[in-house]
């Protein structure tokens, strides 16, 4: 599996026998970066937001999830479920996060949320292996909250996103504030996060992992 960042909450999920999936493709002109031209078969979309739902910028005719529910394409089951946005910014704007199963590994999206779950959604969601989340605010988690849900769900890898970085046009946090809730001083960053299939994740605990956002279309 390979799981490459483009900016904001914006994914590219590959692996081999099973189908491409984008999270919440983002229009540049308002979120910065550089203008999107992916391709793939899945496309997931957090929020009703420019920010999180530019699907023109994906090619390929995707098969578009925008709520919950449960899915299956090409091998991948996907499992949406509904959290309320508490920022004002955001009213009226339903959050989705997406459940990503690979059979021996569980990718989960948080999308726009900016509210830690309950011990009910906690268990609902099950073993988490890899988790994407909002760090920045912004409307979404602030980094205190990312280190509350990130204990809550014990993933063995923590990928941020939607936070500052000198190519986002949107005002939010640096990943900085939330390293330091992590009590971690710096972080080394990659272009891309590779796992093999059998999910040999190694380490014990939480590690954090941050990717450079690819600025280029590939």
């Amino acid at each position: 599996m390979e799981i490459t960042w483009y900016g904001n909450s914006c994914f590219r999920i590959t692996e081999r026998n099973y189908t491409t999936v984008v999270t919440d493709p983002f229009d540049s002109a308002s979120a910065g970066y550089t203008p999107l031209k992916l391709k793939a078969e899945i496309v997931t979309i957090s929020t009703a937001d420019p920010n999180h739902n530019h699907v023109s910028s994906v090619k390929g005719s995707p098969f578009i999830i925008d709520g919950p529910g449960e899915y299956e394409r090409g091998s991948v089951f996907i499992t949406g479920i509904q959290t309320t946005p508490h920022h004002p910014d955001l009213k009226g704007n339903r959050n989705t996060i997406y459940v990503f199963d690979y059979g021996n590994i569980t990718v989960l999206h948080l999308g726009q949320t900016d509210i830690v779950p309950s011990q009910t959604m906690v268990e609902e969601l099950g073993n988490i292996n890899i988790a994407l989340v909002p760090v920045g605010a912004g409307g979404a988690l602030n980094a205190s909250k990312a280190a509350e849900v990130i204990s809550m769900l014990e993933p063995n890898i923590v990928i941020p996103m939607h936070y500052e970085t000198p190519y986002s046009k949107i005002n939010l946090d640096p990943l900085s504030k939330f390293l330091k809730e992590m009590g971690l001083t710096e972080l080394e960053t990659m272009e891309s996060y590779k796992i093999s299939p059998a999910g040999n994740f190694g380490e014990e605990g939480t590690q954090v992992i941050a990717l450079d956002p690819k600025l280029s279309p590939f």
